[in-house]
């Protein structure tokens, strides 16, 4: 940092006799730097964040990266390929909320880039939550909860994520970028994904030792799903991703020779990793240019199938986190002080604290059933006491930071986390009222160093959560109804049902709303038949999907050598069964389609009620 600020300094003298504009964007006048304000990044090649003062009095510091040592021509390259998807997209009125930043190649090796505003790397988000933060799967939808704390927020913030994430997964796919680990994979806390750092493409892997790196087809881990799903447990929120991705991917498929002669036209340009007919290969291949939109819509789920099921992913981030590994004790001040809290506050902000105790429990089911305790906070100077609602895990989180700040003084002993047996239910939480209580006691008859902390006062601040009451009463329960006479249930089926050279195409998308008789989460899968059928000669069947009400599957379910007078006397019988270990498969529903319905010329795409 030393070395940083007397480089600076020397580079201030060219701005005593003149002003910049900016490369990036020559409409951005810089009058001078802000020295104090610039910084480096921790990367392979040390990157600078250059701070810069607008000329304009009304306009915002201008903050761009400056990068010496990477070829930024290829990334240049990859932006524009980007920019062109989702002016495909758009056009096509698919919205994939891409963020585009620009980047500016101003010498060999060297050049500028824009660095996006209300943002983080998800290496940093992770970390907040211990180095092994990338095998947990709450961090990111927990980030976003802060920077968005009430439910219509939050909904819009998940909303973005579903999106950008579907388009980054297509973008990244197609062009083989690769070396993705959680330092080059950012969000907004607007809910935006985006990916920078695109040294490595056209599927040319990072190596770890004789291993790539790069195991997946693209980055989604279970900590995206858990933001996707709005929980743990697969929702309609999924199939909705899903169908983003596959939409996308054959937009783009359309456009194959478009991106194949752009990048043909590099060739010659002297980029390492596009300089043959191998590497434009890697992009046809990519995208099945021979296929049809059903094939490849089949084709691009079993890759977020095989995407989301890869440890890989997760343990480069992992080891991505241990390179990246500094002691630094709590964070500097212009970031979070606690994960859940967006700002840093303070006994001369807030006013004294004279009494605090945990005054209660509640049960929570969002997204998923838990216990939250209700301390109650008085302030010198309040008659009534305000209340703040923090779970098990954010006491855990306050009395971890404070043995980082405090490392020489006895705190107070923690609550033991582990408890065996189920961990959620009404005992336990009775349990750990009483033993929290206890500990803020303690910690506030301890050192007046330790309980006027602004770790403390930030714990107790009010948020805009707790402002707000959220599902105490009940839980939602699945719009679908159980018969008892007939044994159905109530839930819907997507079908895309298709006819060529001969063959009935029936491809199972989608199951939502899925209800089972004793409340649990089934296995199902879906077969069929073509009526009449007396010896079950037209049986078809899809992969089963476990544990989910509303599974995705994408299957396509062919009958070769019909003709269309034969199909239009037939009638499909469709049928959702939970596959069981211990017990008979139990029927979940059905429905039967008279073929003679629909105009086999053409594909119909359709839910019908189970």
């Amino acid at each position: 940092q030393v070395a940083l600020q007397n480089g600076m300094e020397r580079v201030q003298l060219f701005f005593l006799k003149n002003k910049c504009r900016l490369p990036l964007n020559p409409s951005l006048v810089a009058k001078e730097l802000n020295i104090k304000a610039c910084s480096f990044f921790s990367s392979n090649a040390v990157p600078l964040k250059i701070a810069l003062i607008n000329a304009d009095p009304l306009g915002e510091e201008i903050n761009v990266m400056f990068k010496v040592g990477e070829d930024l021509r290829q990334d240049m390259l990859a932006l524009q390929m980007i920019k062109i998807m989702d002016k495909i997209w758009l056009q096509e009125g698919l919205d994939l909320r891409m963020v585009i930043f620009k980047c500016l190649s101003t010498g060999k090796d060297r050049g500028m880039v824009e660095l996006v505003p209300a943002s983080d790397t998800l290496r940093k988000i992770q970390v907040e939550y211990g180095v092994t933060g990338s095998f947990k799967d709450k961090p990111l939808a927990e980030w976003l909860r802060k920077y968005n704390p009430t439910e219509e927020e939050y909904e819009k913030a998940s909303e973005n994520f579903i999106y950008s994430c579907a388009g980054c997964c297509v973008a990244t796919y197609v062009l083989g970028i690769c070396d993705r680990h959680n330092d080059n994979i950012m969000l907004r806390n607007t809910g935006h994904m985006f990916h920078i750092d695109f040294g490595k493409f056209l599927g040319h892997a990072q190596m770890f030792g004789s291993f790539k790196r790069d195991r997946a087809p693209f980055v989604l881990t279970s900590d995206m799903a858990y933001v996707i799903n709005g929980g743990e447990k697969p929702t309609i929120r999924f199939q909705l991703f899903v169908d983003l991705c596959c939409q996308a991917y054959n937009l783009i498929r359309k456009h194959a020779s478009l991106f194949l002669n752009l990048l043909s036209l590099m060739l010659s340009s002297g980029l390492p990793e596009l300089s043959g007919i191998q590497d434009l290969k890697y992009v046809q291949d990519a995208l099945q240019p021979q296929t049809t939109d059903a094939e490849a819509t089949i084709f691009f789920t079993r890759l977020i199938e095989s995407s989301l099921g890869s440890v890989a992913t997760k343990f480069n981030f992992f080891i991505h986190n241990l390179a990246q590994l500094r002691f630094s004790g709590l964070p500097s001040n212009d970031e979070p002080i606690l994960s859940f809290s967006a700002k840093t506050y303070s006994l001369k902000q807030d006013g004294r604290i004279k009494q605090v105790s945990v005054f209660t429990y509640q049960k929570r089911y969002n997204p998923d059933k838990h216990y939250i305790y209700v301390v109650r906070v008085l302030r010198e100077g309040q008659v009534e006491p305000t209340f703040v609602f923090r779970t098990f895990d954010e006491f855990q989180e306050l009395h971890n930071k404070l043995g980082i700040l405090f490392p020489l003084w006895k705190l107070p002993g923690f609550p033991n986390k582990m408890v065996l047996g189920r961990t959620h239910i009404k005992d336990v939480a009775a349990k750990r009222k009483v033993e929290l209580n206890s500990y803020i006691q303690s910690l506030m008859n301890s050192s007046s160093e330790v309980a006027e902390c602004d770790l403390v006062y930030t714990f107790f601040h009010p948020l805009l959560r707790d402002d707000k009451v959220e599902g105490i009463d009940g839980i939602a329960r699945p719009t679908g109804r159980w018969c008892p006479t007939s044994g159905k249930v109530g839930g819907e089926v997507k079908l895309s049902i298709s006819y060529r050279n001969s063959t009935l195409f029936i491809m199972v998308m989608h199951i939502k709303d899925l209800v089972t008789e004793d409340g649990a989460d089934p296995n199902p899968y879906v077969k069929t038949y073509l009526l009449p059928d007396m010896h079950k000669t037209s049986k078809r069947k899809t992969k089963i999907s476990r544990k989910t009400r509303n599974p995705t599957f994408n299957e396509m379910l062919v009958y070769s050598g019909y003709s269309m007078e034969t199909l239009k006397q037939r009638e499909l019988q469709l049928s959702v069964l939970s596959a069981e270990s211990l017990r008979e498969n139990f029927f979940l529903g059905g429905i039967t389609l008279s073929l003679k319905d629909f105009n086999l010329s053409k594909e119909t795409v359709n839910w019908y009620r189970l």
